[in-house]
């Protein structure tokens, strides 16, 4: 059986997309292959996505962020919004069966101590871990349908 195909989209693609991608290759690679993009991508990923996905054993350092339009001749099975900047300016090009939007605030907008603020992406870590493995083993158990999209 192929690998699903799923690209996470965020404004920046500096820390949700990035975490996504990452969580999603490291504990459901055998099932589907993760990437992620921005509609304005970040210079890098963020240092705090990075340590939070480190505490995971998960090693994001090597990822980039990358513009959407990068995969604009890639079929995928699923693209997933994680940003509301994102879902409205999603670009068209991309190819999908399906989308769904899976809002997240951004981390890298979190204020406080450097403690405080690896608190919240570790928070939207997890939050992103649940809810779009929640997602994906529900798309793996139905038929393709039209675009749609899902808010937890």
């Amino acid at each position: 059986m192929s690998k699903q195909r799923v690209i996470f989209l965020c404004t920046g693609n500096s820390a949700r997309s990035q975490m996504a991608e990452g969580l999603v290759n490291h504990f459901l690679g055998d099932r589907w292959q993760a990437f992620s993009a921005g509609t304005k991508p970040a210079d890098a990923v963020h240092p705090l996505a990075v340590q939070a996905m480190d505490d995971l054993g998960i090693d994001i350092s090597t990822q980039r962020p990358k513009s959407a339009g990068e995969f604009d001749q890639t079929m995928f099975d699923l693209v997933v919004t994680l940003c509301d900047s994102a879902a409205q300016n999603c670009p068209l090009c991309l190819g999908w069966k399906q989308a769904a939007h899976i809002g997240f605030p951004d981390p890298a907008a979190a204020t406080g101590s450097e403690a405080e603020r690896l608190a919240t992406f570790r928070r939207v870590r997890d939050g992103l871990k649940q809810e779009v493995f929640a997602y994906l083993e529900r798309f793996e158990d139905t038929e393709p349908e039209e675009v749609k999209f899902y808010a937890p």
